[in-house]
């Protein structure tokens, strides 16, 4: 039998399992991640990387691009670009742990881009990022931040 001391505990302590259960939430329970657009600066100029909502299928978050180059607009291009995150990777991500990632990426050209990276958990749902991104034997960095988005199948 319970005494009353006990049940007065358990009665304040599950609001805060419910609560800390939340902030600890897999990553890997989130099927698509938004990454805000990122900027790097290269020799007199920048580039802007934009991107769509990254999309689980899988170990991998796929999407589109669009990287505008300025003051030389005819460099930017568009194509896509997929990370591979295995659900490991995802559930030390969600322990706060850093996690490396790898993936690729395809001009409108068809042309390869060999991507790299790593990101940081901030809280449960948002982290930073920093993305690498071989370009014609030259390495863009850019730094932001993503959220993963929950979306119900």
């Amino acid at each position: 039998m319970m005494t009353r001391a006990k049940l007065c505990l358990l009665l304040m302590l599950a609001p805060v399992a419910a609560l800390r259960a939340d902030s600890t939430q897999p990553a890997g329970d989130y099927d698509a991640v938004s990454v805000g657009p990122i900027k790097t600066s290269i020799y007199v100029g920048s580039v802007t990387l934009t991107t769509g909502v990254f999309r689980r299928d899988g170990d991998n978050f796929a999407t589109t691009y669009e990287a505008k180059v300025w003051p030389w607009f005819f460099w930017g291009e568009t194509g896509r670009i997929t990370i591979t995150l295995p659900a490991a990777e995802l559930a030390k991500l969600a322990r706060g742990e850093r996690v490396e990632f790898t993936g690729e990426a395809f001009n409108q050209k068809n042309k390869p881009r060999h991507v790299t990276g790593r990101a940081d958990r901030i809280d449960a749902a948002s982290g930073k990022i920093k993305v690498r991104i071989s370009v014609d034997g030259t390495e863009l960095v850019f730094n932001g931040t993503y959220r993963f988005n929950n979306v119900v199948k």
